[in-house]
């Protein structure tokens, strides 16, 4: 594992002791997100500032990557699930709530998901409901569970619909944080310090459970805001969802444009920051914006109102119109601060501004190793 150094931001022991305890954890995806959290949780325990027994365990559908978590020290044990494919249809472009698990992968994850006293869903978010619907069952009185998606919606519905009275110890979370790399060797304890986490607790919400979950996202170094799921997801189409969708629009269209391979070969640093979301993960946009389809397309009809009055500005010469459009824009985005907004808060949810988003990129492999469903154990820990 890197160097460990201290995480800027984040809150030292009291003399009263750790305010965050884990026993054991569960991680499910162990990709860039779901990676930094079991760095940032395996940092915390060793540096005291976490109590309890400090067990992490990881489930993912690729084993090569939970070798590779193990070997790290990153998790103490892990068991291999079976890759879920998302659908688009309007019940919610996640998988079934079986999953097209098998017996042995339900086993695994169960034995794991029994021990837990939190669990952290940082898998893509088309597999949600089926590990909801698998932990259901086997879920401990006083666990806690918490997500790290894109999306809110949809996944607190169906923590509501799968867990059943459990879903009060849900407590839905959206870390704006991220970065160009992925997978589990891009994991880093530190991805947190200084960045905006979103929770967005359902009015019955355990309050034990938001202290709890906010109280991990400090340890980490990061700020926590609250706000409404729908409000969520109304903030981050328009700032994190559309302007994916843009960038792998606008790289379609070159690609459709004769002469592609030459506008590509000439173009510069204003194509390279224009499009360079566009080097996310597909699979993982594609979920993400049918998830959250109806926000998504309410701004991408006003962005295409805006595109229109551009156009028309164009081709009318209007120079002053242009002109003007362009001094607001560059106005607003040379006075833009991440987070400046932000407002404070871990009680009820509550409408407030969100910070911007930042590429986030909590993904997992999608192929499976033939050791799906068997349980893996770091020995050296």
């Amino acid at each position: 594992m890197p160097a460990e150094h201290p995480v800027p931001g984040a809150p030292r022991v009291s003399d009263r002791g750790p305010d965050f305890a884990f026993d054991r954890v569960l991680v499910c995806g162990i990709g860039l997100i779901g990676g930094s959290v079991a760095r940032a949780l395996r940092r915390m325990h060793r540096e005291g500032r976490a109590g309890g027994a400090g067990v992490i365990a990881a489930a993912d559908p690729h084993a090569a990557a939970l070798t590779r978590a193990l070997a790290l020290g990153m998790i103490d044990e892990a068991c291999v699930l079976a890759p879920v494919e998302g659908s688009g249809d309007d019940a919610a472009p996640v998988a079934a709530d079986a999953g097209g698990w098998g017996e042995a992968e339900a086993a695994a994850f169960a034995r794991l998901a029994a021990r837990a006293d939190l669990i952290v869903l940082a898998a893509p978010v088309a597999q949600t409901r089926a590990l909801l619907a698998h932990a259901a069952p086997v879920l401990r009185a006083d666990a806690v569970l918490t997500d790290v998606g894109s999306t809110k919606g949809q996944v607190c519905d169906a923590a509501r619909e799968l867990l059943g009275p459990r879903h009060a110890r849900f407590v839905a979370a959206h870390p704006i944080a991220g970065g160009e790399a992925s997978g589990v060797d891009a994991g880093d304890a530190a991805l947190f310090a200084g960045r905006d986490v979103i929770l967005c607790p359902a009015p019955d919400t355990a309050p034990d459970a938001v202290t709890r979950v906010a109280a991990m996202w400090r340890l980490a170094g990061a700020r926590t805001a609250c706000m409404t799921p729908a409000r969520h997801d109304q903030l981050f189409a328009g700032v994190s969802h559309l302007p994916h969708l843009l960038a792998f629009a606008f790289i379609e269209h070159i690609l459709q444009s004769e002469g592609a391979d030459e506008r590509l070969a000439f173009a510069g640093p204003g194509f390279r920051d224009f499009t360079r979301i566009a080097a996310s993960n597909p699979r993982m946009w594609r979920d993400i914006c049918l998830a959250n389809r109806t926000a998504v397309l309410a701004d991408l009809d006003r962005y295409l109102a805006v595109l229109g009055g551009v156009r028309t500005a164009l081709a009318e010469a209007d120079g002053d119109t242009l002109e003007a459009l362009f001094s607001r824009s560059r106005a607003a985005r040379e006075g833009w601060h991440p987070g400046a907004a932000r407002v404070e808060s871990t009680a009820a949810p509550a409408t407030a501004p969100a910070a911007s988003h930042a590429g986030n990129r909590n993904e997992t492999a999608d192929d499976l190793s033939s050791t799906a469903g068997k349980p893996m154990k770091n020995r050296n820990i």
